[in-house]
């Protein structure tokens, strides 16, 4: 089986190509669109190679109502109706193109998870490059149809989804023909807390699903992405600010610029080191062969002199037989005089 892959924007993604970062905006820019603006600059600096926005208002993802269903209880928005959380968070269409025309300018591809379908149709008068499927829409199946018949890369996070509704959705997308499909290991707990990270579960969805996989990171630092390189991620998309300390709906567990930056350089370092399964000599240990192990005259031996463990040992450097012939040598004689310090050679023994 081929190794799984996707493309975004020409880039290709998956286990034999460097991770890939997604700085996510989320609704860090607190309705400032010129913070937004320069959030996106500063994602850029920090080596993420994509933005990744939000689409949606609070009249598209629920109704203003009071009910204690549509209240928030506990947690970093505890109290709150999902109407003034979500109006408070949203990212304005209005600001849409501008934001990715930014990304243009920057150089930097910008997608953004859709939350229904309106959303989605909006994002293809802008030619959204890709989509993610946030892990609380994993089981809007319609919504996940509708991405899929775009015909752009679909990325899947998986928070609170079993593996029954992973797999409903994949199959939703595959049936309409989306050939190219991410999943991401996600934990939807803000923060999430590292003792249920599970970061093997992100090889598994690679296992499982033959699909490249990543991880949506919800944990506080850097820890988790670069710990789940090593277990095999493609993506990571981490939340983003410029300064936590200015409180926005998200601030509180996501990732700073230089927090980003670090998390960009360790976890293209991480995925450098693993490489390939290799027994070769690799070009930067050549020069300690010489430092290995091998057989030398540790005493003046006399012509005829038997060879033993007295005047002959396994020691460093490695200019004499390997260590693996002292059996055959020891009891044989000498066929000449040989100095203390001689490597032993094929030539200076005889029966």
């Amino acid at each position: 089986m081929s190794s799984p892959e996707i493309r975004i924007a020409g880039r290709s993604i998956g286990p034999n190509h460097p991770p890939y970062i997604i700085a996510e905006l989320s609704g860090n820019h607190n309705g400032d669109l010129n913070r937004a603006l320069q959030m996106m600059e500063l994602a850029k600096t920090a080596g993420a190679d994509a933005i990744k926005l939000q689409t949606y208002t609070a009249d598209t993802i629920t109704i203003d109502h009071d009910a204690p269903e549509f209240r928030i209880k506990g947690g970093l928005w505890d109290g709150r109706t999902l109407y003034e959380l979500y109006q408070e968070a949203h990212t304005p269409w209005e600001w849409h193109a501008t934001l990715f025309e930014k990304g243009r300018e920057l150089d930097i591809p910008v997608f953004s998870s859709p939350f229904d379908k309106t959303a989605v149709s909006f994002l293809e008068e802008l030619q959204a490059p890709a989509y993610k499927v946030a892990s609380f829409e994993l089981v809007d199946l319609p919504l996940i149809q509708k991405i899929a018949r775009t015909g752009k890369p679909m990325i899947l996070s998986t928070g609170l989804a079993n593996l029954e509704e992973i797999t409903e959705a994949l199959e939703t997308a595959r049936t309409e023909n989306c050939d190219e499909i991410a999943i991401l290991h996600c934990i939807s707990s803000y923060p999430a807390p590292l003792a249920e990270a599970n970061l093997k579960t992100v090889a598994d969805l690679t296992k499982r699903f033959n699909v490249p996989s990543g991880l949506s990171d919800h944990t506080m630092g850097t820890l988790s992405a670069t710990t789940a390189i090593a277990c095999g991620a493609s993506i990571i998309e981490k939340h983003f600010t410029d300064d936590r300390s200015i409180k926005g709906p998200d601030s509180a567990f996501s990732a700073e610029p230089s927090e980003l930056a670090q998390l960009c350089r360790d976890c293209k370092t991480v995925w450098e080191s693993l490489g390939t399964a290799n027994y070769d000599l690799k070009p930067s240990e050549r020069g300690n062969l010489a430092f290995r192990r091998s057989l030398y005259v540790v005493a003046d031996i006399k012509k005829g002199e038997r060879f033993s463990s007295e005047n002959t040992r396994s020691i460093r450097p490695n200019s004499g037989l390997p260590p693996k012939h002292m059996n055959d040598i020891l009891g044989k004689r000498a066929g000449q005089d040989i100095l203390r310090g001689t490597p032993l050679s094929w030539s200076l023994i005889t029966d």
